[in-house]
């Protein structure tokens, strides 16, 4: 075990008054404007943070309150996350794009007494529903819509809080030097295997020892130019904001996906996380650009991957890369390498990938072109960063070595154990589920199997929870789907949905013998045909495929099933797919059937060249 983790703040408001007294004229956060990047100092957004702190005591919100996020990542979702918790406050996270039951939900399970909207659809889902808790609705954008409870702006909020402070300088001071390490500071809420929302609670402590931990790492700097575009309902975008607020971290905040690609050049970034979707999307984008190019260009394109991978093996190999391969690696560097990198702002020192694996062949596609991905591992339940790969030590293939103090061991099923500081306090109302998750000694079992080797880098091999994740980074309950499905379809024997480290959902299914034999026994276009002749008809595709349709209408847009598949037998004992209690193995289904899996997916992943 590394030394203990000497963490010099005891709250998430401590650390960020802190880092606003020590850095006030320095530019923290900037946000998109009409002429480029617009800049707000730590002072400012102290200042703005803390008005919105006191505006939230000026509602009733009282320490350890819930208020709620749901908006997409914006620089008003770091003032109102600043401002919730220098209140003494929790911030309860919501996607915006959660649908209006499961938000609903949310809100309720966890308490929130405010709910801080990005706009009136955001309004709109609790409208009609019974929320006691919820006194006060704040607006960030448009004009104020009608609810069940008092609605005000973003701006009359923060209008509050000054002519509050005016009176009382020193109520938000105050109230921070209260919030203790163990006063709950985040609830985020991931998919249960049921399909059910659990509400991850958070301690100060854990943030504090995030942005500490990657502080020590020395990977963020304050010279260093951040963009920020994760989702903030995601722990891996906390995590982060609790990292740039450590180190002073100048921070574009751009949630806009599509905006990714056309922004980089301009903003020009030195650092960037994202999830391996977004790797994979400039892959793709690249290497389709090069091959509709053609001709001479594809050629050097390919030539110059060639080259640039020779010389990687060689490095690989602990060999040193000179002569005339070196000449060739300085070249190609100079003909494509460079002009890639200045696509993407040719700035960047930095790039880290998290919430999902990333695909090796990418990591290295970019490694290779001079951009480095170092790869990290973590989970909601333990703060979002738990291991990463380093500048000077770093693995493909691998998600690195534990960061801060941070503890680790494998069980005898090889399901990685963790415990530390970071490790949520348990399930929001799920006491018996909490118990579940943690061994005897106090170690948080993260439902994902994993191999240490000998310098101590970890590799995920497999999930052993009925959960996967996408390589958006998004949870997906299968079990919960299927369920779904096989209620709405009446053909279907047996359903398995697809989606680890993909990005998008799709599903294999199976058509129930005895239907196949009624319909083969009736007239029309089933008759006198066999089960495999049925199951592969067009028609069963477009039967299927209107309860594929009625499905998608009951999911979460990152839950919907993109494409499916249906096979022309059924699943089996004797092949190994079924359980002696006819369970499905997973895992035998996409080892058997891999290639009709891989077919759905034909397309989403260049070629590495």
């Amino acid at each position: 075990m590394s030394k203990p983790l000497h963490l010099p703040y005891k709250s998430v408001p401590d650390m960020f008054l802190q880092r606003v007294a020590a850095t006030p004229a320095a530019n923290a956060f900037a946000s998109p404007g009409p002429d480029g990047p617009v800049w707000l100092t730590w002072k400012e957004v102290g200042d703005r943070a803390t008005a919105i702190a006191a505006g939230l005591h000026a509602l009733g919100v009282k320490p350890e309150d819930g208020v709620a996020i749901a908006s997409s990542t914006r620089i008003e979702w770091v003032l109102a996350d600043l401002g919730i918790m220098c209140a003494g406050a929790a911030t309860t996270t919501i996607y915006p794009t959660t649908e209006a039951k499961d938000a609903v939900f949310i809100l309720s399970d966890s308490g929130v007494k405010v709910l801080i909207a990005e706009n009136a659809d955001q309004v709109a889902k609790t409208v009609g529903a019974s929320l006691p808790a919820l006194t006060h609705i704040v607006v960030i954008d448009g004009p104020t819509p009608t609810a069940d409870v008092p609605v005000l702006t973003l701006a009359e909020l923060e209008e509050k809080g000054r002519s509050l402070l005016a009176a009382d300088p020193e109520l938000v001071n105050r109230i921070a030097a209260g919030v203790k390490p163990d006063h709950l500071a985040t609830i985020m809420y991931t998919s249960g295997t049921t399909g059910r929302p659990k509400g991850v609670e958070l301690l100060h402590a854990s943030w504090v020892w995030e942005g500490v931990a990657q502080a020590e790492l020395g990977m963020l700097r304050p010279d260093d130019l951040q963009y920020l575009w994760l989702p903030l309902s995601h722990s891996f975008g906390k995590t982060i904001l609790a990292g740039a607020i450590a180190v002073a971290l100048p921070t574009y905040v751009d949630g806009r996906i599509d905006k990714i690609a056309e922004n980089l050049p301009k903003i020009r970034p030195t650092l960037m996380c994202a999830a391996p979707r977004i790797f994979e999307k400039l892959y793709n984008a690249i290497n389709s650009a090069m091959r509709d190019a053609g001709g001479a260009k594809y050629k050097i394109f390919k030539w110059s991957f060639k080259v640039g991978r020779q010389a990687y093996q060689r490095e690989l190999a602990g060999k040193r890369v000179g002569g005339l391969l070196a000449v060739k690696r300085n070249l190609a560097d100079k003909l494509v390498f460079s002009k890639l990198r200045a696509r993407l702002g040719g700035r960047f020192r930095v790039l880290i990938s998290g919430s999902a694996p990333l695909n090796k062949d990418i990591a290295e596609f970019f490694h290779i072109a001079g951009m480095t991905i170092y790869e990290g591992y973590g989970l909601t339940e333990t703060s979002a960063g738990s291991f990463l790969n380093r500048e000077n030590k770093f693995r493909f293939g691998t998600v690195g070595i534990p960061l801060g103090d941070l503890e680790v061991r494998l069980d005898e099923d090889g399901e990685i154990l963790l415990r530390g500081v970071p490790v949520m306090r348990g399930y929001r109302n799920l006491p018996e589920e909490t118990a579940r998750v943690f061994t005897e000694d106090g170690f948080f079992r993260t439902g994902d199997i994993g191999e240490i080797d000998a310098d101590g880098f970890l590799k995920i091999t497999d999930r052993k929870k009925d959960l996967f994740k996408t390589s958006g980074g998004k949870y997906i309950a299968p079990s919960a789907i299927e369920g779904m499905f096989k209620a709405i379809c009446p053909y279907v024997a047996q359903v398995v949905v697809i989606g680890q480290a993909r990005n998008y959902v799709t599903m294999v299914v199976t058509i129930d013998p005895d239907v196949a034999a009624k319909l083969a026994a009736t007239e029309g276009p089933f008759h006198g045909k066999s089960y495999a002749e049925i199951a592969t008809s067009p028609e069963m595709h477009a039967m299927i495929e209107a309860s594929v349709k009625e499905l998608n209408s009951k999911l979460n847009r990152w839950e919907t099933v993109k494409k499916f598949t249906i096979l022309p037998r059924d699943l089996s004992i004797d092949t190994g797919e079924l359980t002696p209690s006819l369970k499905v193995k997973r895992k035998a289904v996409e080892t058997n059937f891999a290639d009709e899996i891989e077919k759905m997916y034909e397309g989403t992943l260049a070629e590495v060249v």
